[in-house]
């Protein structure tokens, strides 16, 4: 997909956050091995995304593409008049990206029951809306066409708001999913999940927290 991409200089700024999760990635492989499926999902994600940053996002032929195959271009069939395969890469990104992040909570942070579904979803939610913040600000760096290209709105002034919920419906079905399993192997399931949500430190933090720490410290 590096190979006579559309846009050389749209391609380098798509891969931009690629490149800096490899780094992350290289770096942190000894110590934090996911799981054979995490890292199948995150790799279909990656190249869906490979895909998008080839063509754009705005321009992947996947018209052309089922219409060699059905002999009818999806668009055609369905009705639409957008090139939608940054919406299919961003319900992706929910979908497909949430059981990793949810091991991490689990062998990091050691979240369980409802938390342990409930911050996929946010983490999936708020990086989708740094992502659409990111774009701005590149656009507004980059302009031109280039800025055009990266944001791929296509004219719908509601895009980002349209990608933010896409993502978070595909972590929102991938959690569901995983609840079930859950559900049907797990037999501490109901247990994990009512003892979650139980209060773990009675005392009131804020204020009370500052002062004992204060005390603590003039001691």
């Amino acid at each position: 997909m590096a190979i006579k991409p559309n846009d050389r200089h749209d391609w380098l700024l798509e891969n931009a956050l690629v490149f800096l999760f490899i780094v992350i990635f290289a770096l942190t492989y000894k110590s934090f091995i996911f799981s054979k499926l995490s890292m199948t999902l995150i790799f279909l994600f990656l190249c869906l995304h490979e895909v998008g940053a080839h063509y754009t996002y705005a321009e992947v032929p996947y018209n052309i593409w089922t219409q060699e195959i059905f002999g009818k271009p999806l668009n055609s069939a369905l009705g639409w008049e957008r090139n939608h395969f940054d919406r299919f890469a961003h319900f992706l990104y929910g979908l497909l990206l949430a059981y990793p992040v949810r091991e991490v909570f689990l062998r990091i942070a050691n979240v369980r029951g409802f938390w342990g579904y409930f911050f996929p979803i946010d983490i999936t939610m708020s990086t989708s809306m740094i992502f659409e913040l990111f774009e701005w600000v590149a656009a507004e760096l980059f302009g031109g066409d280039l800025g055009v290209a990266y944001l791929g709105t296509q004219g719908d002034v509601w895009d980002a708001h349209k990608d933010m919920l896409l993502a978070s419906i595909g972590a929102v079905i991938a959690m569901t999913i995983t609840i079930a399993v859950n559900m049907c192997l797990r037999n501490d399931f109901a247990r994990e999940w009512i003892n979650s949500l139980k209060v773990k430190i009675h005392q009131p933090l804020g204020e009370n927290e500052i002062k004992r720490l204060w005390r603590k410290r003039k001691k």
